[in-house]
């Protein structure tokens, strides 16, 4: 009986018999790299999560970790600040608040006076060079900076005249990429011929190296489309300066078509009317300012086919900015817009509005400011993470 207690007891000194420690999850390197991931894509995320222990900041400063960090926050990225042009450089404005906020001299690039900003996508930015034919597609993160010659038909002798582009990443840009992978892109130019009766388009891929055919249909008119585009499902868009319509260039069918906006608020200026997703985020929609009340139209094709603008929301402006008296004497126009958030840029009398299209979440960044058109930035800020988070600390330092 003695015995068979003993072994009940576990034996020895009577007492019971102790399981085996449970291990923490934590401890397993592949599993708290999987936690780390899903810290919000804020530039202040990965260093903050750096200075825990120096275990964290092995992780977080791992290569492979920061290209799935980059990858799975690459759809979310926030809106980290806009680009403007002056003089012979590019400049950055940030626009985010402590301790996320960079400083303004943290992303910069000398440019001569032949060269203008295009235009800001899924972290990469789009410059012409209009005198020496050629493109350049920089990548402020990594400070990668590609050039892509225009295509022969956009040159001298060609059929087409370079009026406006765009960049974006190419399909599975999403898995891949970092510091020594480049990520694929895709730039658009859109143009006309000399005559102004046709718009012409064509695509580059940086996965071929190649452009691909030149494409194009009558315009009733052409003039310089300095407005950013605006990528709604996979089209991109450009509205006219002076004229009221707008270029549809769709890259999955590779066709274009011209628009006409509509004009039932207010006559056509291209600082008041800009292209946006529709509310919901299906189909298209106009941004139309008019005196200090904003409408949202959107386009919709009716049971008899006919495809037409819609009146959805009218916002009173001037009730959302709390603008004084004396600002009334000024209507709002628009500056830029960041398709990703639905964020547009307004000036008033000077002062900078950073309008969220949905939430009605309003930010005056600054004022006075000049009449740039804004270039919004997105992107996953990891840089100087790969230094033992040093770059990122900084950040955190001068807050």
């Amino acid at each position: 009986m003695s015995g068979g207690a003993g072994l009940l007891s576990g034996g020895g000194g009577g007492g019971h018999r102790r399981s085996p420690a449970l291990a923490d999850p934590l401890d397993n390197d592949d599993l708290l790299s999987d936690i780390l991931l899903r810290l919000p894509p804020s530039p202040s995320s990965l260093p903050r999560a750096s200075l825990v222990c120096r275990r964290w900041c092995r992780l977080v400063s791992d290569p492979a970790f920061l290209r799935r960090f980059r990858a799975r926050h690459r759809r979310s990225a926030p809106l980290l600040g806009f680009f403007t042009r002056a003089s012979r450089n590019v400049l950055f404005t940030p626009t985010l608040d402590p301790p996320d906020r960079l400083p303004p001299g943290r992303f910069s690039l000398e440019l001569g006076t032949r060269c203008r900003i295009l235009g800001c996508r899924h972290g990469l930015v789009l410059i012409h060079n209009w005198l020496d034919l050629h493109l350049l597609v920089w990548d402020p993160i990594t400070g990668d900076l590609i050039r892509v010659a225009v295509p022969p038909e956009f040159g001298d002798g060609g059929s087409a005249v370079v009026e406006d582009g765009a960049v974006l990443r190419a399909a599975g840009g999403d898995v891949h990429g970092g510091e020594d992978h480049p990520i694929p892109f895709l730039v658009a130019l859109v143009g006309n011929d000399r005559e102004f009766t046709r718009a012409f388009a064509c695509v580059y891929s940086s996965e071929t190296g190649e452009w691909g055919n030149l494409i194009s249909t009558a315009c009733p008119s052409m003039n310089p489309l300095y407005i950013p585009s605006t990528l709604v499902g996979s089209s991109l868009y450009w509205l006219f300066c002076m004229d009221p319509y707008s270029i549809e260039f769709d890259l999955d069918r590779q066709c274009l078509a011209v628009i006409r906006v509509p004009l039932n608020c207010c006559p056509y200026d291209n600082i008041c009317h800009w292209v946006v997703p529709a509310e919901g985020g299906d189909g298209l929609g106009i941004l139309c300012l008019s005196g200090h009340s904003a409408q949202l139209w959107m386009r919709k094709t009716h049971r008899d086919g006919v495809t037409g603008w819609v009146l959805g929301r009218t916002i009173k402006l001037d009730e959302h900015l709390s603008l004084n008296p004396y600002e009334r004497i000024s209507a709002p126009y628009i500056l830029g817009f960041a398709e990703d958030c639905n964020v547009y840029f307004l000036m008033s009398n000077a002062d900078v509005f950073m309008v969220q299209l949905e939430s009605m979440q309003i930010k005056k960044l600054f004022g006075p400011s000049d009449c740039s058109v804004y270039h919004p930035f997105a992107s996953v800020y990891t840089a100087g993470m790969l230094f033992g988070g040093h770059d990122g600390a900084e950040l955190l330092l001068n807050t």
